[in-house]
């Protein structure tokens, strides 16, 4: 199946009310689930290992759990999300320069970073004119369909 009908697929079940999409063809078969954004060629899965951890018994009172940290502000201005499952890279090549640091000034249609996905290289776009004001992905990191990747003001 051709990247560009697996797209198409992934688009139909994002866009609607479809959960879960399985296509079976003669080059392959494809499941889509949307609460799992990534589209796959089913194979075999093992079962995950049960996870086994000793606990020893407590030797005084235990104290009430601390409350959890806040969550991080949202980010103000226009946030620029990714368009497909992948690896973020910040540039062309490793040791190149970054396509848009903080306070880089880009145009609408600029390249600001590559996402990986299948072995090609897709390059994104600005999709507004500004600042870069935040970088919200790590060089080389996995993000998710609609992820926000950066912040331009």
């Amino acid at each position: 199946m051709d990247l560009r009908k697996l797209k198409t697929l992934i688009d139909l079940v994002s866009d609607s009310n479809i959960t879960e999409l399985e296509i079976t063809e003669d080059d392959g078969k494809v499941r889509i689930v949307k609460s799992a954004p990534v589209a796959a060629v089913a194979a075999p899965v093992a079962a995950p290992a049960p996870l086994v951890v000793p606990v020893a018994a407590p030797a005084a009172p235990v104290a009430a759990p601390a409350a959890e940290p806040a969550a991080p502000p949202a980010p103000t201005g226009h946030v620029v999300k990714s368009p497909m499952v992948g690896t973020f890279y910040r540039s062309s090549s490793p040791g190149a320069k970054a396509f848009a640091d903080v306070g880089t000034v880009v145009k609408e249609g600029d390249p600001i970073c590559i996402i990986e996905a299948m072995k090609i290289m897709n390059e994104i776009e600005a999709d507004k004119a500004g600042t870069v004001t935040q970088v919200l992905v790590e060089n080389g990191q996995a993000v998710e369909f609609g992820q926000p990747l950066f912040v331009i003001e």
